[in-house]
């Protein structure tokens, strides 16, 4: 890994280090100024940012986090190494995020740091192929659904991919009875040839599924203590902090990121293990792979096999796992109660609109329903991610865009032009491939809510009406460009 601190007393700049210590999706174009996600290292107020399924651009409160660290950094670098440094501000960083996640007094659990999602992805398939006598079976649930880097990071000669669909032919979901006969047809023939199996449980996918059921899940595992563990790929992190609990106390690893939900910068991973799991894997050898991803003071104090790792100082990692905090803590200070009555009324507001607009066509998003594994108390069991599909309206009936038109859209909506709606400038989450549609191969954009907008509407004094004013233009600047897109031609 390469180490960020060049020479004493200096750091890159705030926004060169959020940009640093990733790989090159997290690099900003020369020209725009922006990354693949359409996100830049700066705070950018006057964009509506409704894309958080995907990326979000920088906070104005994250950035001033990440300076402030920044700052810190330069201080204490005047008389520390850096790899001092970054593994004492790394062990606060783990130290809070487990308080923030209220999950400060379970002994025994480990939680390791890593640049992405995808990363985390990797050491736990590592681990699960570790010391194997034949590959591991990773099961997840179809590539388009999860992370673009997620199955290509799963394989190796230590483990072997198999992908269950959730959604059906024409976008709409699958039954879960259906997803979750499929998962156990799999990790049943497996398990039969003594194989492990990863079994990946996604809360939530790109367009708001959970995958396979809590139930089938947790039943699997109980079966087959043995030959199945579990990843819970939460990195959306759409989950309410017993939800994390629950997972963590069935005996799932789960895997955050703070980028999508909390808003901060791309790339910055979490993995948490509970201690039966953290114990069983440190039996195992530690994956060579890892070596390159990794430093030694992204993983627990005294992590078997981690003392050979580099001692390199990823401060783009530490930064962007800053403004991932101070996001959590300013959402964590909001009263659920307000949580759940924001994220109704928005929901109804939304559903309402794409229903009735003849440019949108709302993807069905089952009950995010857990049991039994937790009951729907808490705001996680609310929709926060609205996947829809785009038509051109016409006289004789509408037709849906294909997916290059449906890109071509999503691409203009952070571009301004004179007059309303044009000059609104949005962000949605990007296209999803859905299936198709009268023989047309679809895309679903992602209307999505985030921690930022939450504690926005919260603490606002119209409660929230503003939100979702500017969730509805967003929806306007959408079907604007639906509709130049068919003067155009």
């Amino acid at each position: 890994m390469q180490n960020l601190f060049k020479t004493p007393g200096n750091l890159p700049s705030t926004e060169q280090l959020l940009l640093a210590g990733g790989d090159a999706r997290i690099a900003v174009d020369p020209l725009s100024g922006l990354n693949k996600y359409g996100c830049g290292p700066f705070p950018d107020p006057q964009l509506l940012a409704f894309g958080s399924s995907t990326a979000s651009i920088i906070s104005a409160e994250g950035f001033a986090a990440a300076d402030r660290l920044r700052q810190k950094l330069l201080t204490a670098l005047g008389t520390e190494s850096p790899s001092t440094v970054y593994a004492r501000e790394m062990q606060r960083i783990r130290q809070e995020c487990l308080r923030l996640c209220d999950l400060s007094d379970v002994t025994g659990l480990e939680l390791i740091f890593s640049p992405s999602g995808t990363d985390i992805h990797s050491i736990a398939s590592q681990y699960a192929g570790s010391g194997a006598s034949a590959p591991a079976l990773a099961i997840m649930v179809e590539a388009n659904e999860t992370g673009s880097g997620v199955a290509s990071a799963l394989a190796d000669n230590t483990v072997e991919i198999a992908q269950v669909s959730i959604r059906l032919d024409d976008g709409t979901p699958k039954p879960p009875t259906a997803i979750d006969a499929d998962a156990e047809a799999l990790a049943s023939k497996a398990v039969a040839s003594n194989r492990r199996v990863l079994l990946i449980l996604v809360d939530q996918s790109k367009t708001g599924l959970i995958a396979p059921s809590p139930a089938c899940v947790i039943a699997l595992h109980r079966r087959f203590p043995d030959n199945i563990e579990v990843l819970v790929d939460a990195c959306q992190f759409r989950i309410a902090m017993p939800t994390l609990r629950a997972y963590l106390e069935q005996g799932f690893m789960v895997a955050l990121t703070g980028s999508k939900f909390l808003t901060a910068p791309t790339f910055s991973g979490m993995l948490l293990l509970p201690p039966a799991l953290a114990e069983r894997f440190q039996k195992r050898p530690f994956p060579r792979r890892l070596s390159s991803c990794s430093s030694k003071a992204d993983w627990p104090t005294n992590w078997t096999g981690a003392e050979h790792l580099d001692h390199a100082a990823n401060f783009g990692l530490l930064l962007r796992c800053e403004v991932a905090l101070e996001e959590l803590r300013r959402f964590r200070a909001v009263p659920q109660a307000a949580v759940i009555e924001f994220l109704q009324a928005f929901s109804e507001a939304i559903r309402q609109r794409l229903a009735s607009d003849p440019h949108f066509e709302p993807l069905p998003v089952p009950p995010l329903d857990r049991r039994p594994l937790i009951e729907p108390d808490n705001w996680d069991h609310l929709q926060t991610i609205f996947p829809f599909l785009l038509y051109h309206p016409q006289p004789a009936g509408r037709t849906p865009l294909s997916r290059e038109e449906t890109l071509h859209v999503y691409r203009q909506l952070p571009e301004t032009a004179a007059g309303m709606p044009s000059s609104i400038r949005c962000q949605l989450g990007q296209p999803v491939a859905c299936g198709s549609r009268n023989g047309a191969a679809v895309s679903a954009l992602r209307l999505c809510l985030s921690s930022r907008l939450i504690v926005e509407a919260t603490t606002s004094s119209d409660k929230g009406i503003g939100v979702i004013k500017n969730a509805l233009l967003a929806l306007d600047k959408t079907a604007w460009l639906i509709q130049s897109s068919v003067n155009e031609v």
